[in-house]
């Protein structure tokens, strides 16, 4: 089990459950619109958001961000450790630098000063791309590299008497990534902040974060996890909490299964599934709940008969069915929206 830290209310390690982070990708300054993407992501399932504060002229945005968000915010900074500095007197919940690029080990002594006063946990965030030039020079593999790295880190933290550390080990690489962190979690007692960094688009992305960071959780490895995406963080969550609900088959959440159609589908299920999706993304039930869309009778109760409610489609009607209860017929134009009253109110008993 892992040493146990607090992000604002958030848990990480110990015996809190993975935690779902991710990033806004908006101009810090703006305000405006960084908080209204950190309350959708709120709304989606996220628990920590992470805010970059890249220059000086971010700080005063930084500091009414974290007085406005509904989540914890932990404060990205490279390169300059007065930001970091800084950020702890904005308010910022957590901290994530590097400290290969953050500046000398006088300045980061007082940054982890500060962050001990304050009990702010740090991210120690090592990046396969930005390894001190020593590190790249060792003749040691990429994973290796990024361990040797993480662990001279570490011990510099804790000869400061600091220990509210988290660890991250990325690569772009999933085999990398995978390797770096089997090794670390055998080698520290600290929490792991799982992710495959600059993974890709949506569907490429989501494909290798889901190998990366689903493997290392089978595992037992990771205690909270980014999905990094080319694409609106919002996407992060989701890609999060699908390979969250797929590993776990306890862990609270709408879990959606829907067949991939085939020549006897006689509605258009891709939409269907949209639909539902827009209208239940918010919902956050206190058990699993299963939920199938199928395109045909072949494809219905039988296939998801593990489903709590599901719909199946024939050609003019929707085919609502539950457990322990007589199937429902609809109109198919009418079928969803049926369907997501019905799983509205398994939200509202859960």
């Amino acid at each position: 089990m892992k040493r146990e830290i607090f992000i604002g209310p958030v848990g990480i390690g110990g015996s809190h459950p993975v935690s779902i982070q991710s990033m806004t990708k908006t101009p810090t300054v703006d305000v405006v619109a960084t908080l209204k993407q950190i309350r959708g992501l709120d709304t989606a399932g996220c628990q920590i958001v992470r805010v970059a504060i890249p220059d000086r002229e971010s700080l005063p945005a930084f500091r009414r961000i974290v007085a406005r968000s509904p989540l914890p915010v932990v404060a990205d900074v490279h390169f300059d450790a007065a930001l970091a500095v800084e950020a702890i007197g904005a308010g910022a919940h957590g901290l994530r630098i590097n400290p290969g690029n953050i500046g000398s080990p006088t300045k980061l002594k007082e940054i982890l000063r500060l962050a001990k006063e304050r009990s702010i946990p740090i991210r120690i965030g090592i990046n396969a791309g930005s390894l001190a030039k020593k590190t790249r020079r060792l003749r040691l593999g990429p994973a290796e590299r990024m361990v040797h790295s993480a662990l001279e880190q570490i011990k510099f933290f804790e000869d400061q008497g600091f220990r509210d550390i988290k660890i991250s080990l990325k690569s772009s690489d999933v085999n990398d990534t995978i390797a770096a962190y089997e090794l670390i979690d055998q080698r520290c007692p600290y929490p792991l902040h799982l992710g495959v960094t600059e993974s890709g688009t949506l569907l490429s992305g989501a494909i290798k974060s889901a190998l990366g960071i689903g493997h290392l959780l089978r595992k037992g490895i990771g205690n909270t996890i980014r999905v990094s995406l080319a694409a609106d963080p919002l996407q992060e969550v989701i890609v999060a909490r699908h390979i969250l609900q797929a590993l776990d088959r306890n862990r609270a959440g709408i879990e959606l299964v829907a067949c991939p159609t085939c020549g006897r589908t006689s509605v258009d299920l891709l939409s269907r599934v949209r639909q539902f999706e827009d209208a239940v993304i918010g919902w956050r039930p206190r058990r699993r709940i299963k939920v199938a869309i199928m395109g045909c009778e072949v494809n219905g109760p039988g296939e998801a008969a593990d489903a709590d409610i599901g719909l199946a489609f024939s050609r003019r009607h929707g085919l609502i069915f539950r457990t322990g209860q007589l199937p429902e017929r609809v109109e198919a134009k009418d079928a969803v929206a049926r369907l997501v009253e019905l799983v509205r109110a398994l939200v509202d008993q859960s």
